[in-house]
């Protein structure tokens, strides 16, 4: 966009410009393609006729949506050739992020990782209807489908994710106190301690993208990622300090090694005990770290 003279149509797009992002990072978890979708958007919007939009905001997301599913169908082709797991780019977020609740439970890297098992559609149905609380007119419109086609989409998708998504709720102060365990457990390098607050069947997903070095596979149960984690630490020459910090509205560690930031490192608890660990490492997604990203539902 222009620095030009404000305009209705520049008004309304910044007006909804973080919900707008919210929607198409939640549909494709990165903030680059994200962000390429609202040009996109934008380039749409500046051609419409604003006297023919009965609701802008319902007409930015039907747009935003409709690019972001365009792009999570390029966007799959292109992860199946990806070094490595892939994980989601994580977003420095503010601390009324992590405040609501609803928000912070649809950003997070678990939650994401989950709706990557979905298929395009059901991804963006789902996102749309369960996180933004569109209508099924609405969605419909967005993917070519009728509403009746999307309630079952709807209804699908819904029952994938909640197989798949934690058994029970969890407080962002018991993934904090979590958290802290595990960063003392890092710091002392006492594999007890470790052992301690990983739950048996942990899973340790690194993303280094082909770029940095990071595990090619998932490694799998507590005492291998204790292993990983401590006696990987051990054959790097250096030093590492953790930052706690906040990252998709969830506590995560800031990682550095030699005064360098090397990655962001978020969890999945459940029961008090840390059941997946998420390691991004890929310096292609962490661009977005260093400044606050705004979200709203809104």
């Amino acid at each position: 966009m222009s620095d030009h003279a404000s305009n209705p149509a520049t008004d309304s797009f910044v007006a909804h410009r973080n919900l707008l992002f919210t929607v198409a990072y939640e549909m494709l978890g990165s903030a680059a393609d994200a962000e390429d979708v609202l040009q996109e958007t934008w380039l749409r919007w500046a051609e419409v006729d604003l006297s023919t939009v009965l609701d802008e905001r319902a007409y930015l997301v039907r747009i935003t949506s409709r690019q972001a599913l365009n792009r999570l169908r390029s966007l799959k082709r292109r992860k199946e050739s990806y070094v490595g797991p892939w994980l989601p780019e994580p977003l420095l977020t503010a601390p009324d992020v992590a405040e609501d609740v609803e928000l912070a439970e649809s950003l997070s890297t678990a939650l994401m990782l989950v709706l990557e098992t979905l298929s395009p559609t059901e991804r963006a149905v789902f996102v749309l209807r369960e996180v933004f609380d569109v209508s099924y007119d609405e969605i419909a419109a967005s993917v070519d489908k009728t509403p009746a086609a999307v309630r079952q989409i709807a209804h699908r998708a819904r029952q994938h994710v909640d197989a798949r998504r934690p058994r029970s709720t969890v407080t962002r102060s018991q993934t904090k106190a979590a958290l802290e365990s595990f960063q003392r457990a890092l710091e002392t390098g006492d594999p007890q301690n470790l052992l301690d607050i990983l739950a048996p069947d942990v899973v340790l997903l690194a993303d280094g993208g082909g770029i940095k070095r990071a595990a090619a596979r998932p490694i799998l149960g507590a005492d291998k990622v204790a292993r990983y984690l401590i006696g990987g630490a051990g054959k790097v020459k250096g030093r590492y300090v953790f930052v706690s910090t906040v990252v998709n509205g969830q506590p995560a560690l800031a990682i550095h090694l030699d005064g360098e930031f090397d990655g962001i490192m978020t969890m999945r608890v459940e029961d008090g005990n840390i059941t997946g660990l998420y390691f991004v490492r890929n310096p292609e997604k962490l661009t977005h770290v260093e400044a606050e990203t705004q979200f709203t539902l809104r």
